[in-house]
């Protein structure tokens, strides 16, 4: 019989609404109870949100600024309280949210571990035994003899998450805390964030770095304005993301009904013959030189104004032949045909290499080389070819391609085609990472 997971957190319909007053007199009245009439509007940070996360699982949350993000975490961990909704949790948290929020500045180091060991419901015998590991994680020498008054923010911050980090938690909850601190801390930050995750222990974080998220997650929920978006897997919710970004996110959902609505029903059959005939179209249309060099992915992500078009696109290698498989140390070249709906004022052409866990790798566009810097009217095409030596490690990757610009200082997307492309790196000689530093090596007699 299979195992049934264990549910870590559980989130059903949760709420939370701030009331935002026009003046502070109106606040005051409202708490004597002056007067009858509502002297405050409800600002709701979260609308119903339910969220189920298992034993072991690594779930990230992402959203813009403002989506009820931070809200969330801060109500599992009981930092605030829903206006309604419910909230189970089954297992101790650590919680990295506001570092040092516990912190007594007037205490020194060794005094604010005590501190908030105890606050986290540790005895002084467990904490004297955790005390050697936190210390030697926080690498402050001899200022832990020293008020926290007196240190750094850096110093703060790496005491801070020291003490969470090392507390041995059951459930970890991080806010934007792996960003603390020098490269050298942050990377032993995330070395301990794979500890955990090896450990089985489960992990929710949020983070504005999609590459952290991508690479971590298990599992992504996407917020946005306290809706819940959707879930799934984290390359399909950093792609939705990207949308809600640019303003140009339409739900799923939504958009069927929309469909239904119009009178586009179809039944199971037709939208499957619908879908393949859209795929062969693409590859027919989009493929130029080859049709079976460049294969097009049938789940790609399109969305954009279409003020501008891409319409043709294809990778060439270092004789100028259409494939998808290209030779690590050769030159390769990613190509575009764009046709122009409207007058624009300054395109920029771009394209992006993904790993397939959809972690972006490499990149660039017109506007950062300098390369194209015109505007362009309505009826033109334009071919955009991006010529480079291929540096990166054998293997499978995605290829991205966009036409975007800036009108009056707002960022435009006219077209983008998300991980369109396979491009297949051959490579007898793979290195660390994800770039080869082609290192140039003498040996000699000292």
């Amino acid at each position: 019989m299979e195992n049934k997971k264990e549910i870590a957190i559980q989130v059903s319909g949760l709420e939370k609404a701030y009331k935002l007053y026009n003046k502070p007199s109106d606040r005051l009245k409202e708490a004597l109870g002056l007067g009858r009439k509502k002297k405050y509007k409800e600002h709701y940070a979260l609308k119903g949100v339910d969220m189920t996360i298992y034993q072991g699982e690594t779930v990230g949350i992402i959203g813009t600024n403002g989506s009820g993000k931070s809200t969330i975490l801060k109500i599992i961990t009981g930092v605030l309280n829903a206006t309604r909704g419910e909230v189970k949790v089954n297992g101790r948290i650590s919680a990295l949210l506001e570092l040092g929020a516990g912190f007594n500045m007037e205490y020194n180091g060794i005094e604010n571990v005590y501190l908030n060991g105890t606050m986290m419901g540790f005895s002084k015998k467990e904490i004297d035994a955790k005390m050697d590991d936190i210390l030697s994680f926080a690498d402050i020498g001899d200022y832990v003899y020293q008020p926290c008054k007196t240190y750094s923010s850096g110093m703060f911050v790496r005491l801070a998450f020291a003490v969470a980090i090392n507390i041995e938690p059951e459930i970890l909850i991080v806010d934007e805390a792996l960003s603390v601190g020098d490269v050298f801390f942050q990377a032993k930050c995330y070395h301990k964030f794979e500890e955990f995750k090896q450990m089985g222990k489960t992990i929710v974080f949020v983070s504005h770095d999609l590459s952290s998220i991508s690479k971590y997650c298990d599992r992504v929920v996407l917020l946005n304005q306290g809706d819940k978006l959707g879930e799934g897997s984290p390359k399909e919710m950093i792609d939705a993301y990207k949308q809600v970004l640019v303003g140009q996110y339409v739900d799923p959902a939504k958009e069927g009904d929309s469909a239904k609505e119009e009178g586009n029903l179809l039944d199971d059959e037709e939208l499957e013959a619908a879908a393949a005939a859209s795929v062969a179209g693409k590859k027919a249309s989009k493929s130029v030189d080859n049709p079976d060099a460049n294969v097009v992915n049938p789940d790609l992500l399109e969305y954009g104004t279409k003020a501008a078009v891409i319409e043709e696109y294809k990778i060439t290698d270092d004789m100028n032949r259409n494939t998808s498989a290209v030779l690590k140390g050769k030159e390769c070249s990613v190509h575009m045909k764009v046709r122009f709906m409207e007058d624009i004022e300054a395109p920029i052409f771009a394209f992006t290499i993904k790993n397939i866990k959809g972690v972006e790798i490499t990149g660039t566009n017109t506007m950062v080389e300098k390369a194209f810097l015109e505007p362009v009217k309505a009826g033109s095409v334009k071919e955009i070819t991006f010529t480079q030596k291929m540096n990166l490690q054998g293997g499978e990757y995605l290829l991205s391609l966009g036409v975007t610009g800036y009108e009056k200082e707002n960022f435009q997307v006219y077209h983008r085609l998300y991980d369109v492309l396979n491009m297949t790196v051959i490579s007898d000689k793979d290195t660390v990472g994800y770039y080869d530093m082609n290192s140039s090596i003498t040996v000699k007699e000292a």
